[in-house]
């Protein structure tokens, strides 16, 4: 364990060395990798507002990965992980992917947890021609405006949960709307992609309030939801914020006369609140533990090292770092541009993805689930929370690339 001091902020890496039983000379013939190795970094919120959507348990399912690629391959290259935390800080997060980058000869970047500090470590990714696999950041920035060959958004899209959100709402008759938003990337992206969604349905937006991150009091918001005509109030925030959101709206009666949409909820919230608090809520995820046989065994082992089961974050960190692996192996090298020539070839199928894909503006299109969380007695144990209502494809919810600003997409890259 070694400590590396960033300003006036102090981050912590973990190196964990996986070697084999034999040397790992690469042998002519057998790829090129620079220093013999391949090291991805888990760039993550561990002490934050997100610590339970990403944070340890990010860490936990990269080394799973890494576990698993090496049970099924005899790779010949070592694989390190390390880990860090960005403080939910984009300069922190940006200074911290340099150094990875220049001294480390880090490969691959992931979670990256935060849109602000996601957009910037995309950009210091796409400087030095290296790899990040977005899973932590929703901004649908990643793919669209803001979108470069070295940055894949592999994970949660806020404007495919957005429209997924609106359409099942749509569905039950209620069609006018009220936001509370953080007020940073994230919840402006979320506030907007839902409202276009809203408006193409033919719904309306009666009002909408943004609070600041880490807010320390939800009550005037609520009040706020409360006097709107709206039939459903829509919160666009994460983490802390939409627990204590949530929570508010309880005190204040809000869910006894309105619909919660979480715009960015996880089972990971929903825990944390409790069945009461959270009964009825509509959420959008693109993972859930208790889907099938193959989500319910690899959560299983996830919760025997966490002791909680894992949420879309980090199931989306287990898939893009085996995803990566693979196509590294693949391609015989390490390098970025290789390595997503050959990930874009493949369909991704595993205990994250439905018949992923990566277009070409570097998002990962995976089927996505509209879920509504149990009432008390429907639940049959812990974790229980979630009956899905229904399954969208990515292709149906994700914005098409006829709509896209990427300019990778406008320059046929």
């Amino acid at each position: 364990m070694k400590s590396i001091r960033l300003g006036h902020a102090v981050a912590t890496v973990c190196v964990v060395q996986l070697l084999a039983a034999s040397p790992y000379a690469v042998a002519q013939g057998k790829g090129s990798y620079s220093q013999d190795t391949v090291k991805i970094g888990v760039l993550t919120d561990m002490s934050g507002i997100f610590a339970d959507l990403g944070g340890k348990g990010s860490v936990t399912a990269a080394q799973m990965a890494i576990d698993d690629f090496r049970e099924q391959n005899t790779p010949p290259f070592k694989i390190e992980l390390l880990q860090a935390n960005h403080q939910n800080k984009a300069d922190i997060g940006a200074s911290r992917a340099r150094e990875w980058f220049d001294v480390e000869n880090v490969d691959m970047i992931t979670d990256v947890i935060n849109s602000g500090v996601a957009l910037a470590v995309a950009k210091v990714a796409q400087n030095k021609n290296k790899m990040v696999m977005v899973t932590g950041s929703g901004t649908a920035r990643l793919h669209d405006e803001d979108c470069n060959p070295n940055t894949i958004h592999y994970g949660w899209d806020a404007r495919t949960f957005a429209n997924a959100h609106v359409r099942a709402q749509t569905e039950q008759r209620r069609k006018s709307w009220f936001f509370l938003s953080v007020d940073y990337a994230l919840g402006r992206s979320l506030e907007q992609d839902a409202t276009a969604a809203i408006m193409a349905n033919g719904g309306t937006v009666a009002g909408s309030v943004r609070h600041p991150l880490s807010a320390p009091d939800f009550s005037s918001y609520m009040l706020q939801a409360q006097s709107s005509k709206a039939q459903v109030v829509g919160i666009a925030n994460a983490g802390a914020d939409l627990v204590n959101a949530v929570k508010a709206a309880n005190e204040y009666g809000v869910t006894r006369t309105k619909s919660l949409a979480g715009l960015a909820a996880t089972i990971t919230d929903v825990h944390a609140m409790g069945i009461d608090a959270t009964q009825g809520m509509v959420v959008v995820e693109d993972f859930y533990w208790d889907l099938n046989d193959r989500t319910r065994a690899w959560s299983r082992r996830f919760f025997d090292k966490q002791k909680r089961m894992p949420n879309f974050v980090q199931a989306a960190t287990y898939s893009a770092v085996l995803t990566y692996l693979k196509s590294v192996l693949a391609a015989r090298s390490d390098d970025s541009n290789v390595v997503l020539k050959q990930m874009k070839q493949l369909t991704i199928n595993d205990v994250f993805a439905n018949n992923g894909k990566i277009r070409d503006d570097n998002k990962m299109v995976h089927d996505v689930y509209v879920m509504e969380v149990k009432k008390p007695q429907e639940s049959k144990a812990p974790w229980d929370y979630y009956r899905v209502r229904r399954t969208v494809a990515g292709s149906d919810a994700s914005q098409p690339l006829s709509a896209s600003k990427c300019p990778m997409v406008k320059k046929g890259i």
